[in-house]
């Protein structure tokens, strides 16, 4: 699976990394929080960070206009309807990722991946809430996220194999 297009659920220091990295590797990203200045105040970080790496000699001008050009933002999961991955990068609360995974099982393609970005909560247990326990795996980024070129792949269960090849395909 070609990856073009990535959600991210989440506007913290995790969601804002992953969304950067992920918009310099040329994916379309959609960024969703609860809160629009949340969204507003991640993008200005993005834009600032990118242009750090621009003024460094690590980036053209291009790049970060294109970049942050790459980044949409939304309160809302409409956006997620076109994505091949979302990756939920919220609070440690397992009921809110609960709640954020019934959200996105309603409007995500029946093919696109799920990832959780969770560093304590089971991967097997939040799979079984969705409709795609097969298309769910556990991806945990590194913080800070665009200067650590760690992901840990933690499968379900019932991750599919092809699964988790196309997310290790993705983060490397």
């Amino acid at each position: 699976m070609d990856i073009t297009k990535v959600g991210i659920v989440g506007a913290g220091p995790m969601g804002v990394g992953i969304a950067q990295v992920c918009a310099i590797a040329g994916c379309d990203v959609y960024l969703t929080d609860v809160a629009e200045e949340r969204l507003t105040a991640a993008v200005a970080a993005i834009g600032d960070h990118l242009e750090h790496l621009c003024a460094k000699g690590r980036l053209t001008q291009d790049a970060v206009r294109d970049a942050v050009a790459r980044v949409q933002i939304g309160t809302d999961y409409k956006g997620f309807g076109d994505c091949q991955i979302a990756i939920e990068a919220i609070v440690e609360d397992e009921q809110a990722k609960r709640d954020v995974l019934s959200r996105l099982c309603q409007v995500l393609p029946a093919d696109a991946i799920i990832c959780t970005n969770t560093s304590s909560v089971s991967v097997t247990r939040l799979a079984a809430q969705t409709d795609r326990p097969g298309r769910f795996i556990g991806t945990h980024f590194m913080n800070p996220v665009p200067k650590m070129e760690l992901v840990e792949l933690i499968r379900g269960i019932a991750t599919d194999d092809d699964t988790y090849q196309t997310v290790r395909g993705f983060v490397v």
